[in-house]
């Protein structure tokens, strides 16, 4: 090779270039497209190992949509997970991460088994007294993790995250001492909850705690789309000098914020409580809060993906107790969620990025310049 044409590619090299704007349609398909890869993968490996790929799609199918008893318990899954993935994703729009949505979600139960246990009133006004302590425990637990991240630049993730296993301990300590039900002889859960979230007209299991997930993300989709406050919060996330020189309070948005996000993620506690479980125990959520992260962080805080992607994770983790049923290991079942899951990002990657052969743009060139922040 030549010295002028070794020259001209010297340090020329393969490598991901974020793309100046992610269409949102095409980044939606290459998603699809991922969970459909990783699916398919799945499927090949397990005709490798003998099992029959196609006889346990259908036991999958058959037992999801097959009875109206399946979906309702699809329903059930996705209504935690939905509320996690919508207190995740308003942070989200302030580049703030809520990695503590499990520990507000235990909190949120928490404070309304108390409410529920031992307030006598009478049905509406004790759900309404529930959902306000679940709510206020909540966004109590994530009080401390905003301010700090406020005032002092600490990081929440580390302190939302390590304030997750706090509260499960927490939960785990009134429910099999403090508040256990020793009348009834149930070793690791609290008495009964006086008041229930009614189930819908002719429904086995589904409540209707199922549709505020979506009229959170309908009111907050038009929130950000079209108010103010919406604004700024997506304001102050892109560029948070520029919108303090706007007049923009940051430090009051961050708070304000994550105490909006830690409400959801309590609410959705107290909505799992009187809806599925009746009473708190230290195994109430099955890692809502993780796969409610999973979803928002997937769907980039858009409120329509968060629904999409909600929804599709419920049906995998349905799909794998039907997988348990059909005689498939737990770990196999994990082994295919979490390739899925994978494939998802990549799509997402590919969505954000594209591949190209160059030598990286020098600092003060053009293309630097363009480049997002």
């Amino acid at each position: 090779m030549s010295a002028a044409r070794w020259a001209g590619t010297e340090g020329r090299r393969l490598r991901l270039e974020r793309r100046l704007l992610a269409n949102p349609r095409r980044a939606a398909i290459l998603r699809v497209i991922g969970a459909a890869v990783a699916l398919l993968v799945s499927g090949l490996i397990l005709e490798l190992t003998g099992r029959s790929a196609p006889f346990l799609a259908g036991e999958v199918v058959d037992s999801t949509f097959g009875s109206r008893f399946g979906l309702e318990e699809t329903a059930l899954i996705a209504t935690p997970i939905l509320l996690a993935a919508i207190a995740v994703a308003i942070p989200l729009r302030m580049r703030l991460w809520n990695i503590g949505v499990e520990g507000q979600f235990y909190m949120g139960a928490w404070a309304s088994a108390g409410v529920g246990i031992f307030l006598d009133a009478p049905r509406p006004v004790l759900l309404i007294s529930m959902a306000a302590a679940g709510a206020l425990g909540g966004a109590a637990w994530i009080l401390l993790p905003a301010i700090a991240r406020a005032w002092w630049g600490v990081n929440e993730i580390i302190t939302t995250l390590l304030l997750n296993f706090v509260a499960i301990l927490w939960v785990g300590w009134f429910s099999i001492d403090i508040w256990r039900d020793r009348a009834a002889a149930v070793i690791q859960a609290t008495p009964l909850v006086g008041a229930t979230l009614p189930t819908f007209p002719g429904a086995t299991i589904l409540h209707v705690g199922f549709v505020l997930p979506f009229v959170l993300a309908v009111v907050f989709w038009y929130v950000f789309r079209g108010t103010r406050w919406g604004y700024e919060v997506d304001m102050a996330g892109g560029n948070p000098r520029a919108a303090e020189f706007a007049g923009i309070n940051v430090r009051r948005r961050i708070v304000t914020v994550m105490l909006l996000s830690g409400a959801i993620g309590g609410l959705a506690g107290m909505v799992h409580l009187s809806g599925a479980t009746f009473r708190l125990q230290q195994t109430i959520s099955s890692s809502y809060g993780l796969s409610g992260f999973i979803v928002a962080a997937l769907a980039g805080a858009s409120f329509i993906g968060v629904v999409a992607g909600g929804v599709f994770i419920a049906l995998l983790l349905h799909s794998g107790i039907a997988l348990q049923g059909a005689g498939l290991s737990v770990y196999i079942v994990v082994a295919v969620y979490g390739l899925v899951l994978v494939g998802i990002a990549v799509g997402e990657v590919a969505a954000r990025y594209r591949l190209v052969f160059g030598s990286p743009a020098r600092a003060g060139s053009p293309a630097e310049e363009r480049a997002p922040p």
